[in-house]
């Protein structure tokens, strides 16, 4: 026995304060509705619809799909009741919603309270409980318990007639009769609303706790394609998954940064093991094969607890057709995990633009060279760049890239500011143009900017990409680094730790976190941070020109000498890193040294870009006074980035009340 049909009812409830609304169809709990596709919707209706009765798959198929259409009935079914449950928060061993029978279908076995409509098609003068009244389906299908037809008997004069011979007695029974019916009904009524103020007050308690935000993995993906040079390719689109899932909804989806998975790219743990190092309720796990001028990629959703497969698919496309793979995978994986998409993301995932295989190839190398960050790899990325724009001239994170690129060789000192910035700067601008929505792309401007010392506008783009993308982790680093030059030390800090905690393992993001805290005179915690770098990572050069900085500071001058020249030796000959092993010299009183490495950098200055800043800061931890301010007005007028931190450098301190020092900062725009 099935309960009333759909067409005379409202809505149906069950289970912990759960509705569904019929029309419109939508399922909520409490006040929340909650987001559940078209086809696991119209498969909880027909299972509502018979409570405690098996469904088989057959009736499912031809109730949501049509008997004469063909698809894959069990992947299809058990990938929708999946989401039902998900949703429901059932678990299939132990369900309180949805049972599995096994090789017959489902059943749907809890207490089902649905709520009809108050105009029905009956007869007028004939009112019955079909009338904007209840009824409680038990899972057997049948109507007992609240039996509210009873309450209209007491008008029909339908109770049992009495011997006439007894009339005061049976008005007395009837009377009786109608009040004890009235009696229940109201205590029922009582009940019903004191259960539904418990069900509001549960969920309400437990509701912080349903809007936790769901934290998701995306693991390196596997190169299958047996050639080491197409690594490039895997990692590229692992990292732009990354980067487009990130974005979809930052208050309800954390991502876990592309460099805080790397290390378990070829890994043994288990799904279970990986997801609880890093926190993550969802895995991403892929492949790609690449052979001429197609791709083919295997994409599998994971649930981390129980190691279940939520969702799996494979694409094989040209080459050319990469970006639309990459969309459909992420439209699917928001739906998988019950993020909802706004109209703008629908449409531009509905609508991927199409780039020639040549441009899209050279952007991940560049990509895969940038990532490196030395002087070498950052040329060659360079390059790549280029060429990707070259090939496809409206390719917006190409010149993101080319702009971060010529940012990143003028801080490390492979490039001249006067070479670099400006191609920084237009390229970050051409990025814009393209795509004014674009986080990489305001931060890389917001970079350029504050290497040409346009501090209000640097700080603007900053903010406005974060706006765009909270989760950008390269935008709170960068930003990070700008407020450290305001003598914003505080907020520099949570921007850096922030960036961080986005992309935990990022070497760069975690060397710079130690010089927040070096800039703001907190060596201590500045040499824990970057002693925890180096043992990340003992080959990147950052790490050690930072920690032995740090040293310097702390007084450790042999410490300081001996990390400088490692920092040297590994940046590949970068001028502005060894200035830094002169200045360690200095400070040793190791004088002679240092004026021979200041003498060396000055002959090499004719044939190469040599920063004068670091020249200034040999000179001023010799306490040359006059040769420290000629290499700082060299600076200026060279406009050297690193006279961005003038203000903040522990080095020229001892300058900090000259008015000659004043002045500079004065010109730079510093506090």
């Amino acid at each position: 026995m099935t309960s009333q049909p759909l067409g005379m009812q409202q809505s149906i409830r069950f289970g912990e304060n759960f509705e569904l609304d019929l029309r419109p169809r939508r399922l909520r709990r409490g006040s929340h509705t909650l987001k559940l596709e078209r086809i696991p919707l119209e498969i909880l209706i027909l299972l509502l619809e018979r409570p405690g009765e098996i469904v088989s798959r057959d009736e499912i198929v031809a109730r949501v799909w049509g008997s004469d259409v063909f698809l894959d009935t069990d992947n299809s079914i058990r990938g929708a009741i999946r989401k039902v449950r998900q949703v429901l928060n059932d678990d299939p061993e132990t369900p309180r919603f949805i049972q599995t029978v096994t090789g017959r279908g489902y059943r749907f076995i809890a207490p089902v309270l649905s709520r009809e409509r108050e105009h029905s098609a009956e007869p007028k003068g004939e009112p019955s409980a079909a009338s904007a009244h209840e009824r409680i389906s038990q899972p057997d299908g049948s109507l007992r318990g609240l039996n509210l037809d009873l309450i209209y008997q007491k008008q029909e004069g339908a109770a049992e007639q009495l011997p006439e011979t007894e009339p005061d007695r049976g008005r007395v029974i009837r009377g009786a009769r109608r009040w004890l019916f009235v009696g229940l009904a109201s205590l029922a009524v009582v009940s019903f609303l004191s259960l539904l103020t418990f069900w509001g007050w549960r969920a309400s308690r437990v509701r912080p706790v349903l809007q936790r935000k769901t934290v998701l993995a995306v693991l390196p993906f596997d190169n299958l394609s047996r050639d080491p040079d197409q690594e490039f390719f895997s990692e590229g689109l692992t990292e732009d998954i990354v980067a487009q899932i990130a974005k979809l909804n930052p208050d309800r989806l954390t991502v876990v940064a592309r460099r805080s998975v790397a290390r378990y790219k070829g890994s043994t743990l288990s799904a279970k093991q990986i997801g609880k190092e890093l926190n993550a309720d969802y895995l991403v796990q892929g492949s790609v094969r690449r052979w001429s001028d197609r791709v083919r990629v295997t994409v599998e959703l994971i649930q981390a607890q129980d190691q279940t497969d939520v969702w799996t698919e494979s694409y094989d496309r040209e080459l050319k057709d990469v970006l639309a793979v990459q969309d459909s995978v992420v439209r699917s994986i928001a739906s998988q995990i019950h993020i909802a998409l706004t109209e703008e993301q629908e449409r531009r995932l509905a609508t991927p633009r199409q780039l020639s295989p040549e441009a899209y190839e050279a952007h991940l190398k560049g990509r895969y060279y940038w990532n490196k960050r030395t002087g070498a790899s950052m040329q060659k990325a360079e390059q790549y760049f280029q060429q990707a724009i070259d090939n496809d001239p409206a390719y917006a994170a190409a010149y993101s890239g080319l702009a971060d690129c010529n940012s990143g060789l003028a801080w490390h000192g492979f490039k001249s500011p006067t070479e670099a910035l400006p191609k920084a700067y237009t390229a970050a601008r051409k990025a814009l143009d393209i795509n004014p929505d674009s986080a990489e792309a305001h931060a890389s401007l917001g970079l350029a900017m504050s290497h040409r010392w346009d501090w209000t506008g640097a700080e603007a783009e900053f903010r406005r990409a974060l706006q765009l993308d909270p989760q950008y982790a390269n935008a709170h680093h960068w930003y990070g680094d700008y407020l450290s030059m305001q003598r914003r030390h505080e907020q520099a800090l949570a921007e850096s730790r922030r960036a961080l905690q986005l992309d935990p393992l990022n070497l760069m993001i975690s060397t710079w976190l130690g010089l927040r805290y070096y800039l703001a005179r907190d060596y201590s915690h500045a040499i824990e941070q970057n002693r925890g770098s180096v043992e990340l990572d003992p080959n990147f050069a950052a790490a050690h020109l930072l920690l032995g900085e740090e040293y310097i500071q702390a007084g450790l001058h042999s410490e300081a000498v001996d990390e400088l020249k490692r920092a040297a030796n590994l940046s590949g000959g970068s001028p502005l890193y060894t200035a830094q092993v002169g200045v360690a010299f200095a400070v040793a009183g190791r004088n002679r040294d240092a004026l021979r490495m200041a003498r060396e950098l000055e002959i090499m200055s004719r044939t190469r870009y040599v920063s004068p800043y670091g020249l200034a800061q040999i000179y001023s931890a010799l306490n040359r006074k006059d040769d420290t301010f000629k290499w700082l007005q060299t600076a200026y007028d060279d406009h050297a980035v690193w006279m961005g931190y003038l203000a903040v450098d522990p080095i020229f301190d001892r300058y900090r009340s000259h008015e000659r020092f004043k002045d500079l900062l004065r010109r730079v725009g510093l506090p």
